[in-house]
């Protein structure tokens, strides 16, 4: 079992080693509503990372991106995300079944600020939303509705001290892992590594849309 000196088991105990002073905007700058601001930041957004919990289970994170601006702004309380082809694991789906809350966090390339939205989603099926987010001739099945209850930017710390963004200091790709390998890792099948990368090669260029 992990040896730890301390854990931190009270707000008061967490405040103490982390106090507000000093950090007035931090807690002023949220808003229950898409201002100008989070819109022009969205509508740049080619990724959003959602997160999703079941009633009673882990905590589900989900990519989801497509071309810039994406997401639609149905208006400042109101998002729309169109569901793509994916792996039908439906994870983020299901929890939403059973707890409608929802976290989203909105990342725009070579940006170190990130959007962060909260609120509440349904599950839906509607034809014009459908039409608005076909793309090549391909609609989506189903979208998301999120209404909006809490949205504020968050500072580039982070994304600083990864150096995200900055090239030189990217990982050859080869070296990390690949999804093949994974399943190569745990699922029992005769495929080989190379067939198995084949196989999701071949879905990312027919699968798409």
């Amino acid at each position: 079992m992990l040896d730890i000196d301390e854990q931190i088991e009270s707000v008061e105990r967490l405040r103490e080693l982390l106090p507000t002073e000093g950090f007035k905007n931090t807690f002023l700058k949220v808003t229950d509503r898409l201002n100008d601001v989070a819109r022009k930041f969205i509508a740049h957004a080619p990724l959003v990372i959602v997160a999703t919990k079941a009633s009673e289970g882990l905590i589900d994170i989900s990519p989801k991106g497509d071309p810039a601006g994406f997401v639609e702004i149905y208006d400042d309380k109101t998002l729309i995300i169109p569901d793509r082809l994916g792996n039908h694991r439906v994870d983020g789906f299901q929890n939403l079944l059973e707890d409608p809350n929802i976290a989203l966090l909105f990342v725009v390339p070579g940006h170190g600020d990130t959007l962060r939205v909260a609120g509440k989603a349904r599950i839906v099926r509607d034809a014009a939303i459908n039409k608005r987010h076909t793309i090549n001739g391909k609609s989506p099945l189903l979208a998301l509705v999120i209404d909006v209850e809490e949205a504020f930017m968050h500072c580039s710390k982070s994304v600083v001290r990864s150096r995200l963004w900055q090239p030189d200091h990217w990982p050859e790709r080869k070296s990390a892992p690949t999804l093949a390998e994974w399943v190569i890792a745990t699922v029992d099948r005769e495929q080989t590594l190379d067939e198995v990368q084949q196989d999701h090669t071949a879905d990312e260029g027919t699968r798409l849309y």
